[in-house]
Formats: structure tokens, C-alpha cells, sequence
């Protein structure tokens, strides 16, 4: 039997969506962000993502940072700071 979190998503897997990305890359979003340390903490101490912040790079530059976040929760704009900060963003159901 399947353990259940809180938040109903299972303890087995976690579906992130990345808008803007376009279909691999190159996309108005945020498209570099770092999967394997993602799984590696989930794997090796088992503590699952809750978010995993991505990039968005011009002219090899960072200028803007996103929050992705587990299905079906989105990233919500906290109303303060910059909007181009995954910091100032929180996730939350839909």
C-alpha cells in the first residue's frame, strides 16, 4: 500500500510544471534548474521537494528566478519584491 502526504501527492512521486519553459528550452520562463539534487535529497534523505527554483538566463546572465512547484500547487506572487524572484513567490494550491 502507498503512503499518502499531507498534501495527497504520493510519497513515490511529485509532477513539476514549468511554464514558459517552451517545449525543452529557450522559452520566456525559467529553464535551468537542478533536478538531481532534487532527487538525491529525496532518495538519499528522504525529505521531498516542495519546490525547486529555476533560472532564466539573457545574454549569460541570470534575470529571473522562479519557484516550480509539486502538482497542483502553483507559485503565487506574495505581493512584495521583485517579481523576476522565486523568493517572493510561495506555493500554493490552485
Amino acid at each position: 500500500m502507498e503512503k499518502k502526504l499531507a498534501a495527497g501527492a504520493t510519497a513515490t512521486y511529485r509532477l513539476f510544471l514549468a511554464p514558459g519553459m517552451a517545449h525543452c528550452a529557450g522559452g520566456k520562463g525559467p529553464d535551468t534548474f537542478d533536478t538531481i539534487s532534487a532527487i538525491d535529497q529525496w532518495v538519499e534523505r528522504a525529505k521531498a521537494p516542495e519546490r525547486i527554483v529555476a533560472e532564466h538566463r539573457a545574454n549569460g546572465a541570470v534575470d529571473r528566478t522562479r519557484a516550480f512547484c509539486p502538482y497542483p500547487q502553483v507559485a503565487r506572487y506574495k505581493g512584495t519584491g521583485s517579481a523576476d524572484d522565486a523568493a517572493n513567490f510561495v506555493c500554493q494550491a490552485r
